[in-house]
């Protein structure tokens, strides 16, 4: 029986299903804990592609936690270079004309770089928990099962990602 696990991964069109319906949540994934889109993107593709040079190692039922690990431990080799390339973003973010008062668009890029700041300054457990839950609005349960923790765990990264960005950001205009 464990042969027909292992053949399953490695057939294509089960292949091309479990990428089609898992492809999109590591890259937002790995977008939220690393911050960078084409590094995402480019992590979540090299995940698949070691997950089909090794199909036969790896049964369905762990292929997910297969592309995580693979995803995470490639991101992580690649963080000091990840550090220079945000520095370098930031320092040569373009401007741009608007209709805006200038007054609005000083606050409005103070609040940004503010929350911006708060939001670096969390923990990587905390920054991935609470930005997979605000902006891919996925469930502390679906979290939990991404992140491979309780869900227990996730309710305690969101709540502290909560306070300290209250803290953080403090009394705003």
């Amino acid at each position: 029986m464990k042969q027909i696990n292992k053949i399953g991964v490695c057939e294509e069109a089960v292949f091309s299903r479990f990428f089609q319906s898992n492809v999109k949540v590591l890259r937002n994934y790995l977008l939220y804990k690393f911050g960078n889109e084409e590094q995402a993107n480019d992590v979540s593709q090299e995940a698949f592609i070691k997950l089909w040079e090794n199909c036969s190692d790896v049964p369905l039922e762990k292929a997910k936690g297969f592309i995580y690990k693979v995803a995470n431990n490639a991101t992580l080799n690649k963080i000091a270079h990840q550090k220079v390339v945000v520095a370098f973003a930031q320092k040569t973010n373009p401007t741009h004309q608007t209709n805006e008062s200038p007054e609005f668009i000083l606050e409005h890029e103070q609040f940004k770089t503010k929350l911006e700041k708060a939001i670096q300054n969390l923990t990587d457990a905390q920054r991935t928990a609470f930005l997979l839950n605000r902006i891919d609005e996925k469930k502390y349960s679906e979290i939990a099962e991404i992140l491979d923790i309780s869900v227990k765990a996730v309710e305690k990264r969101i709540s502290g990602a909560l306070s300290s960005l209250r803290v953080e950001i403090g009394n705003i205009k």
